[in-house]
């Protein structure tokens, strides 16, 4: 695959849609209960690090997948967690609830973190590490 995943760019992509979507129809944003500026630190490090490592595989810290099997198991699963993901955003985009907030932080964490692992990604999976718990805290305490 060399240093460029297509693939997670495609996926990166998609999940950036109703993201836009609700941005441009909520222009009022929403608000951020967390008052906490260093976890608000660790998210954004672990987002923007999840993002660039889903796209690009930094040579020396990208071991690739194990087998072609690995790499089907790769696209079969983020394509789920994708779809899944695409699908609530549809489901309760009107509806502000602790299942949305809880749903719409694990879904992508979980994504980013088999992502990491399946891939063999070191950055990836430490970026997901730090994202994960970071993002799904804030968006329980904002959702409550």
């Amino acid at each position: 695959m060399g240093w460029f995943n297509v693939f997670g760019l495609i996926f990166i992509v998609v999940i950036m849609i109703p993201n836009v979507v609700f941005a441009i129809k909520r222009k009022d944003g929403f608000d951020n209960k967390r008052d906490n500026k260093f976890v608000e630190f660790i998210e954004q490090a672990g987002r923007f690090g999840c993002f660039g490592f889903m796209i690009f595989n930094i040579p020396g810290t990208w071991f690739g997948w194990w087998s072609d099997e690995a790499f089907a198991l790769y696209l079969v699963v983020d394509g789920i967690l994708v779809m899944l993901y695409c699908a609530i955003w549809i489901i309760c985009f009107k509806k502000n609830s602790v299942f949305r907030a809880l749903a719409l932080s694990v879904i992508p964490s979980v994504l980013f973190l088999f992502s990491g692992i399946i891939s063999r990604s070191v950055l990836l999976t430490v970026a997901s590490v730090l994202f994960a718990p970071s993002h799904i805290a804030i968006s329980y305490r904002n959702a409550k």
